[in-house]
This record gives structure tokens, sequence and C-alpha cells, in this order.
């Protein structure tokens, strides 16, 4: 199984529109930072976490031409807003989005014609959809994913777990049965935003100390914000914990 971070940014990417800090002006390709997704590839079979504003550039960088499903962590502008995106993607066999209830409730208003049925003048994505909840596994198209809850400030949001793969973007801390229901992983995507406090994200600091607590062989934080290059931030992470880049392929 193979999993490449497609963005490893926040939800303003880096660089940032209309700023020419030393960090948006970095040379380094690793600090060029698209909204934060996975892509899942198993078997010949390819999956998303979360279609944000960068989706279609994200696709075409690494050559994306199949895709099973799409695995919705929230609602927030920088995780969905790529959904139109799947559209070429959905043609040849469909698409599975798996989110909970009230999110896909949120994308209903937000892509009216993408859920509606019988013949329409304009193109659409060919979706199908399902309703997920934290703690109850489902299968998607041969893949056992275990959804857990997150909380993201004061918004209760949805991890994943996939084998002895986890993911955790949007974090401020986990409940009881999430931090269980984590252990034992070989690699842990974790969100990971700046070095100052943040009321919906995990600080650098934070998201190392989750991470010792979860146990992971390997952590690799993303949602990486607009405060640290990553050659600093890696320098400054202690061993077993990587600083994500677009582009960055685990296999297991």
């Amino acid at each position: 199984m193979r999993f490449t971070v497609l963005g490893s940014g926040t939800s303003t990417g880096l660089p940032v529109i209309g700023c020419s800090c030393a960090l948006c002006t970095s040379p380094d390709p690793r600090d060029r930072r698209l909204r934060s997704s996975l892509l899942i590839s198993d078997q010949g079979k390819n999956w998303v976490i979360d279609t944000g504003p960068d989706f279609r550039v994200q696709a075409l960088r690494v050559g994306l031409t199949r895709l099973e499903g799409v695995f919705y962590t929230h609602g927030h502008a920088d995780h969905i807003l790529g959904l139109d995106d799947l559209r070429p993607l959905s043609y040849r066999q469909g698409i599975d989005i798996w989110a909970e209830q009230n999110l896909l409730h949120q994308l209903n208003r937000m892509f009216p014609y993408a859920f509606t049925t019988g013949e329409s003048l304009n193109s659409r994505p060919k979706l199908r959809v399902h309703e997920i909840r934290a703690g109850q596994r489902f299968e998607a198209s041969g893949l056992e994913v275990l959804p857990v809850k997150v909380f993201h400030g004061k918004d209760q949001i949805l991890g994943f777990r996939i084998g002895k793969m986890g993911y955790v973007t949007d974090c401020s801390g986990l409940p009881p049965a999430s931090l269980e229901q984590l252990q034992g992983l070989e690699v842990l995507f974790l969100d990971g935003l700046q070095w100052t406090p943040h009321p919906t994200h995990l600080t650098f600091e934070g998201a190392v100390q989750l991470a010792r607590q979860l146990g992971a062989c390997t952590t690799v934080l993303t949602h990486i914000g607009h405060e640290i290059r990553h050659e600093e931030l890696q320098a400054r992470l202690p061993e077993g914990i990587l600083a994500a880049w677009d582009g960055l392929i685990v296999d297991l």
C-alpha cells in the first residue's frame, strides 16, 4: 500500500497570496504547500482523503487517472472545494464518497447539481454517496476503513485508520476512544500547524507529544502553516517524526 501526500499545507496554502516573506519566496520546493490531502493506492486502486481547492493540480501532478472514492474529514473549504474536479475521473466508473451526515447535507447545498438524479444538460460528477460515523468500520472497494473522532476546536470531525496507517488532520485533541483506535500504527499523518498556540490545531510541540502517546513507528506532520521553512522544522523535530512535503511517498 502506498500513501502520497498530495498537499501538506494549511487553508491558505503556501506561498500565501500577496505575501513576500522568506517562507513564501523560498526556493525550496518543499516550502510550496498545497491544501492538505492524501492519496492512497493499493493493487491498482486509488482513494483520496479530502478534495480541497487544489485537487485538480494535485491530481495532474501525480498523473491520477483512476479514483475509487473519497473519504471526507469535515466541511471546511480547504477540504471540500475541489469536489467538482471529480467529474472527469467519475465518468468511467463513478466515484464513491464517504462522509458524515451533516457534511453530506452541506455538500448537497454547495454542489446541488452533483447530487441530483435524472437527465441534465450539464455535466456533473457520477457520485455514490455513503454516510459514515466515527467508530463504525466500513469497506471501500476492498479497503477496510475505520473513521475516528477528532476534536477540531469546538467541532468534532473525522480522522481515518486504514490498516497500519492513521490520518488525523485539523486536530486540537483526541478523545480516549480515538487514542485507543489509533494504537499500533506503522505511520501516522498528524496535524502540526505552527509553534505558537492555536485554538483549533496542534502546535508542533503538541503534535510531538500526541505522537509519542500514540506510539506510531513514524509520524508525519501535515497541515503545516505559514510560520517555518521545511528544512528548519525538520531539524527541530525528534527522531521518528517527519515534516511532510507535497509529493512525499510512504510505502507499507
